[in-house]
């Protein structure tokens, strides 16, 4: 007669790339979704503009923008119309700036979720890539309506808009994995993020080319991974800029590189989010 073995929990180290333990990210994904779309329905709910505001706030920037600094300035846009020049770098701008934000306060936005039940803390920063991803479709159909508007033509650069988005998504959620470990214990990081958020909008091609920039400054400019990305992104539009490779393969690289690093910072400082939140 065969005796029943006893069941066992077998601990492993969570060193390396163990410690993301992805698997169980996939066994939770049923809550990666409910708290997705719990998110998307509360961003819309009983507002009156509601998705309209998606497309109204880079309008009113992008209008704002191409004023000061195609009007008043007087800054070159490449050849393209001002307007949807400065809208296309928002787009970018736009879904990088709001991953960021969102990801860095999921923790503290949901204390008594992390404090009271067990699941992977990695879900809740995961789950504010929806909101952003419908954001950006939402977004993107109104950059097609402009492009049609102002007569420019789409390029086969179009097929790799996905790859810079991704790549955008990747360097802002893992800039916002380590915010949003931090902000656990340091609530000063809330204070301190946004104002770094807007000094990189300023110093990144959100409302001005790359051609604007001095020759002699471009090393040091590019050493801010969200230029190639910005650059890229526009290409992908319109088919000009300046756009090297080693350029664009640094802030792949970088992005990249954040976003692991950011993960594993998190997956480290997991373990005390519920002791101290």
């Amino acid at each position: 007669m065969a005796t029943a073995t006893a069941p066992f929990t077998k601990i492993r180290s969570t060193s390396g790339w163990r410690a993301l333990d992805l698997r169980q990210i996939w066994l939770f994904r049923d809550l990666l979704t409910t708290l997705a779309e719990r998110d998307i329905k509360l961003r819309y709910r009983q507002t009156a503009l509601g998705v309209a505001w998606v497309v109204l706030q880079p309008l009113l920037a992008a209008g704002i923008f191409s004023f000061v600094f195609g009007k008043v300035a007087g800054l070159s846009s490449d050849g393209i119309p001002y307007f949807i020049f400065a809208y296309a770098g928002l787009l970018a701008w736009t879904a990088f700036s709001s991953t960021v934000t969102k990801a860095s306060s999921c923790l503290v936005g949901n204390a008594q979720l992390v404090s009271k039940v067990y699941f992977p803390r990695l879900i809740l920063p995961l789950s504010t890539i929806f909101s952003t991803l419908i954001d950006f479709g939402v977004a993107l159909g109104m950059m097609a309506i402009l492009m049609i508007f102002y007569g420019v033509v789409p390029t086969f650069g179009l097929l790799l808009l996905p790859v810079c988005l991704l790549l955008i998504l990747m360097l802002a959620l893992g800039v916002g994995l380590y915010a949003s470990a931090l902000m656990v214990t340091y609530r000063d990081v809330q204070y301190i993020l946004p104002v770094l958020i807007q000094f990189f909008m300023y110093a990144s091609p959100v409302a001005y080319a790359i051609s604007q920039v001095p020759v002699r400054f471009h090393t040091m400019y590019f050493l801010n991974p969200l230029s190639g990305l910005f650059e890229a992104f526009r290409w992908c539009f319109f088919g000009n800029g300046i756009v090297g490779v080693s350029h664009l393969l640094y802030s792949a690289a970088f992005a990249v590189a954040v976003f692991v690093g950011g993960a594993l910072s998190f997956r480290k400082m997991e373990r005390h989010f519920a002791d101290v939140i």
